[in-house]
C-alpha cells in the first residue's frame, strides 16, 4: 500500500522484492539484508520514543531531522505515527573527482596572505578522511593542527591529544597502530590541503588559504567494504560538525565536495531542508561542490507545447501506441552502452501537466503509461525489466516524478543496449515544464547517456540547497568556465520566465582544473574537479569569518553574509557578458575584492 509520507522511491522499494531490489541501482540503498532493516530519514514533531515499542532505534538529528532503523516488518506502520511527517530512503553520495590561491586573489607575499591565516576558525572537512601525518596539516612544532576526528567507519573519535601521541612515534606505520583511521582515496587529504593546508616541508607557495585554522574532520562511512558514502551518513556528519563548533565557541566553514543527481532539483528533498537548518545553528558557513555532470551527458530538459492549439482528446491515444513524432511530442533517446548492469531514469514534471510517455526498446519493442495514473508498474522489453513508479506530489514539493528502474530480466546480466527512445505526448499542458536524469557519471558507462543532452540544471545535489555557497570549476591558466562543472540556472527564469537572484546557482567559481594538492603519502598532485574548487571557497570563507567575527571587525559575518560578500567580490570570467550566470555564477572566487575595505 502506498503512503502519501513516503517518498516516491521508497514507496517503489518496499513494493519491489528483495531479489529485484538487489539488481537495482537504488531501490536496496538503505536496507541491511543481514539485519532486516530499513535506514530511513524522517521529519517529525514531538516525540518520537514510543517507537522503541515496534524495535525501531531513532536517532535524533537537529530541527525535527531523525534516523530510523526499521525493521521491514513495521515499515508499513511509519505511516500510523502521527509524529511523522515525511520519510525519505537515504541516496548514494558520489565524490567530483575528474595554482589556485593567485587566481583567488590571494597570492603568497600580499598582504591579505600576510594578516588572515584562519586562526581562531575551525575549517571542517566531511569526506573521505585525511593523512593526518602530512606536514601539511601540523604546526611549526610538529603537534597536529586537527582538533578533532571523526572516523564514522571505525565509529571512533579522536581528539588532538591522541593524535598527538600518534605523531610522538615518530613513525607513520606505529601512528597507525594508535590512531587507525585512513584516507584510502585521498581524496579528502587534497580537499583539506586546499583549503587549509600550509604547505609542509614546500613552503608557502603550496600552502591553502586557512593555513593556519584548526581542523575538524569527519571520515563518511559507508555501509558496505568499497560502496559509497549515503545521506544518511552525511546528516549524522552535519550535525557532528556544528555542535561540536557550538562547544568550542569557534566559527566553522565546512567543506561538502559530493553530491548525487536524484531529486527535483529545486532545493526540497528532506537533505536539502536539512542542510539549510544546519546552516542557522552557531556561526557557520557551507560551501558544496556543484559537482562534475555538466558535460557528462545526464540532463535532458525542455518545455512541451501544445502546437494544435488545444488539448488532445486521450480517449482516441489510450491503447493507441503511435511512436511517430506528432506536432508537439518531444523525443528524449538515451544510449545504454555494453556490459550495463542497471540504470535508472527520472523524469520531472510540472503535476498539472498530463503526458502520455511510450517507452520504445532498441528493438521496437513499446509500452506506454499515462502520467495520470499514480503507482507501481512493472514492464519487459527484450531481456530487460522495467519498474515504473508515477509518483504524486509531495508536502514539500510540487513536481511529479515518474521513475524508471531498469534491471536485466530474471536470468540475465545486463541490460539491452543500443537506443532507448522516450517520447512524451502532451494531453494537457499548463507550463509543459520537463527534465530526465541518470544517475550520477561515476555509476554508469561513458556510452550511457543521452543522444541530444541539456548541460544546464545539472548541479549535484546538496548544492541545490538554498543556503550554502555553491562552487563550480574554471580553469585558472585559460581563465575559462571548466565544462564538466555543474552548471544551474536563476531558477524563477527557468519556470516562468521571471528573473530572480534569490536561487542563483552556482553562486561563484573557483579554480578546479590541474589544481597542486597534498597527496594521502605526503607529496603533491595536480586533481581536478568541483571536488578541488570548493575548498577554495572553503577557505575564502574561514578568512572573512576571521576578519569579521576573531579580529572584532564584523562579529556577524557568517552565513548568508559571507555568500553575499564572495559574490559581490567575484571577478569576470572570459567568455561571459552577463551576470549572474547559469555556468559560473557571480563569477570566479576574489578573496582580495570579497573584504569589505
Amino acid at each position: 500500500m502506498d503512503s502519501q509520507k513516503n517518498e516516491n522511491l521508497l514507496n517503489l522499494a518496499l513494493q519491489t522484492p528483495e531479489e529485484e531490489r538487489e539488481r537495482s541501482l537504488e531501490l536496496n540503498v538503505g536496507y541491511d539484508e543481514t539485519e532486516q532493516t530499513w535506514e530511513v530519514i524522517v521529519k517529525y514533531h514531538g516525540s518520537l520514543q514510543r517507537l522503541a515499542q515496534w524495535g525501531i532505534m531513532v536517532e535524533e538529528m537537529i530541527a525535527g531531522y531523525a534516523i530510523l532503523t526499521v525493521p521491514a516488518s513495521e515499515m508499513d506502520r511509519l505511516a500510523e505515527v502521527e509524529e511523522i511527517e515525511y520519510v525519505e530512503k537515504p541516496k548514494r553520495l558520489f565524490f567530483s573527482d575528474i595554482a589556485g590561491n593567485t587566481a583567488s586573489c590571494y597570492a603568497p607575499g600580499s598582504q591579505i596572505f600576510q594578516e588572515l591565516t584562519g586562526r581562531g576558525v575551525l575549517v571542517a572537512v566531511i569526506d573521505s578522511g585525511i593523512s593526518y601525518y602530512n606536514r601539511d596539516f601540523r604546526n611549526a612544532d610538529g603537534t597536529t593542527r586537527i582538533r578533532y576526528l571523526w572516523d564514522q567507519v571505525l565509529d571512533r573519535e579522536f581528539s588532538a591529544e591522541q593524535i598527538n601521541e600518534a605523531l610522538g612515534t615518530g613513525s607513520r606505520m606505529a601512528a597507525e597502530q594508535l590512531v587507525p583511521s585512513i584516507d584510502t582515496s585521498g581524496h579528502g587529504t587534497a580537499v583539506a590541503g586546499i583549503a587549509a593546508g600550509n604547505g609542509g616541508d614546500r613552503g608557502l607557495a603550496y600552502a591553502g588559504a586557512a593555513r593556519e585554522c584548526e581542523l575538524l574532520i569527519v571520515r563518511l562511512g559507508t555501509p558496505k567494504e568499497n560502496a559509497f558514502p549515503r545521506t544518511t551518513e552525511l546528516m549524522r556528519a552535519l550535525t557532528y560538525t556544528v555542535k561540536k563548533a557550538v562547544e568550542l565557541k569557534m566559527p566553522v566553514a565546512v567543506n561538502l565536495s559530493f553530491g548525487n543527481t536524484y531529486g527535483a532539483h529545486n532545493g526540497t528533498s528532506l537533505l536539502e531542508r536539512f542542510i539549510n537548518n544546519v546552516s542557522e545553528i552557531g556561526r557557520s558557513v557551507i560551501c558544496v561542490g556543484s559537482g562534475n555532470e555538466g558535460a557528462s551527458g545526464g540532463h535532458v530538459g525542455g518545455s512541451a507545447r501544445l502546437e494544435r492549439g488545444e488539448n488532445y482528446n486521450l480517449t482516441n491515444r489510450v491503447n493507441t501506441i503511435d511512436t511517430n513524432v506528432a506536432d508537439g511530442d518531444i523525443r528524449v533517446e538515451m544510449t545504454v552502452g555494453a556490459y550495463e548492469r542497471g540504470l535508472n531514469v527520472q523524469l520531472w514534471k510540472e503535476y498539472t501537466d498530463r503526458f502520455l510517455v511510450t517507452v520504445v526498446s532498441p528493438s521496437g519493442e513499446t509500452f506506454q503509461v499515462d502520467t495520470d495514473r499514480p503507482g507501481k508498474q512493472v514492464y519487459r522489453l527484450q531481456q530487460t525489466q522495467i519498474l515504473l513508479y508515477n509518483g504524486e506530489p509531495a508536502p514539500y514539493m510540487t513536481p511529479q516524478e515518474v521513475y524508471f528502474d531498469f534491471l536485466p530480466a530474471a536470468g540475465g546480466q545486463y541490460l539491452d543496449q543500443g537506443v532507448w527512445t522516450f517520447l512524451l505526448r502532451p494531453v494537457k499542458i499548463t507550463t509543459g515544464n520537463y527534465t530526465f536524469y541518470l544517475p550520477s557519471s561515476s555509476v554508469r558507462s561513458a556510452n550511457t547517456r543521452f543522444v541530444t543532452t541539456t548541460p544546464d540544471v545539472t548541479l549535484t545535489i546538496p548544492s541545490t540547497a538554498g543556503n550554502v555557497i555553491t562552487v563550480g570549476a574554471y580553469d585558472p591558466v585559460y581563465e575559462a568556465y571548466a565544462d564538466f562543472s555543474g552548471r544551474g540556472y536563476l531558477y524563477q527564469e527557468q519556470v516562468n520566465g521571471r528573473t530572480s537572484d534569490t536561487y542563483v546557482k552556482p553562486d561563484l567559481v573557483a579554480p578546479g582544473v590541474g589544481v597542486i594538492a597534498p597527496d594521502r603519502d605526503g607529496g603533491y598532485s595536480p586533481v581536478t574537479g568541483t571536488s578541488f574548487a570548493t575548498p577554495f571557497a572553503t577557505g575564502a570563507a574561514a578568512l572573512l569569518m576571521q576578519w569579521g567575527i576573531v579580529k572584532g571587525n564584523d562579529p556577524y559575518l557568517y552565513g548568508e553574509k559571507v555568500k553575499a560578500y564572495l559574490r559581490k567580490g567575484a571577478k569576470p570570467i572570459r567568455g561571459v557578458a552577463e551576470y549572474p550566470d547559469a555556468k559560473v555564477g557571480y563569477g570566479a572566487l576574489c578573496v582580495a575584492s570579497s573584504l569589505p575595505f
